[in-house]
């Protein structure tokens, strides 16, 4: 399997665009799964090592370092928390009497998010189903917090952009769909019944019978990653563009889902 395309590389670190569906490293259940680490270790050698993680169905950015010590500059903005990741969501916006996860209080009282609103919530294992999260109450999990933005509105659809404040797994995806906005295609924490088709949007829709969703990977895209350079100290913003799916969704969606900014 080759490389995924790198975005940007010198001597001290290399930034790849990671497709949705890949792991970046060994999976803990499964270790015949292809990862990224696996692939760049075979293809590029074994001393460069991954800064950050995204879950396996998110696509994106994914840095790595050359070196120990860009490895230890990088990793420790995640840590300080100045490292900047920005995602990209399409998100269903459950109606209050359908959000039966609702754990914060975010949505107003009609059911619309907000144009601008910030979820913490604690988030751990959850020993009922291996690899699944979940939300903690009081003192158990780890803190999380994400902080997001609704740039568009498509009726019971929205396009919001993710920032998340910590790093833990599944962050924005279970925080979306605490706060009953779940994103697109999430096996684990979605609602599988609802897909976005053409026919849905479209008036006198005449498609094909056996007609397929517009994006059927998980609707979350890790979009911008901004560190500061381990030699030169200067802010570096590393860019991954929308995967082509995601792109003809919003097309269709700003077409013909009564959008607005």
């Amino acid at each position: 399997m080759p490389l995924p395309p790198m975005l940007l590389e010198d001597d001290t670190l290399v930034a790849f665009d990671k497709p949705a569906g890949l792991l970046v490293a060994p999976d803990r259940w499964d270790k015949a799964r292809t990862n990224l680490m696996q692939l760049v270790h075979d293809q590029l050698g074994r001393d460069i090592a991954t800064v950050h993680r995204l879950d396996a169905a998110t696509s994106g950015v994914v840095l790595c370092a050359k070196t120990k010590l860009a490895l230890d500059f990088l990793s420790g903005q995640f840590q300080s928390k100045t490292a900047a990741l920005v995602c990209h969501a399409l998100v269903a916006v459950l109606p209050p009497e359908e959000a039966m996860k609702v754990v914060a209080p975010v949505r107003t009282e009609g059911g619309a998010l907000p144009e601008t609103f910030a979820v913490e919530l604690a988030l751990g294992e959850d020993e009922r189903e291996p690899g699944r999260m979940r939300v903690f109450r009081g003192r158990d999990g780890k803190p999380a917090a994400t902080e997001f933005r609704v740039l568009e509105r498509f009726g019971r659809f929205a396009y919001v952009e993710c920032r998340p404040l910590t790093g833990r797994r599944h962050q924005v995806r279970l925080h979306l769909a605490a706060i009953g906005a779940p994103v697109l295609n999430d096996p684990l924490y979605g609602v599988p019944e609802i897909e976005l088709r053409l026919s849905d949007l479209k008036p006198r829709y005449k498609g094909r019978a056996d007609e397929k969703p517009l994006i059927r990977q998980l609707a979350l895209h890790a979009s911008t990653l901004t560190v500061r350079h381990p030699t030169t100290g200067e802010p570096v913003t590393i860019t991954s563009p929308l995967p082509n799916e995601f792109e003809v969704a919003l097309k269709y969606l700003r077409k013909f889902g009564s959008g607005r900014r």
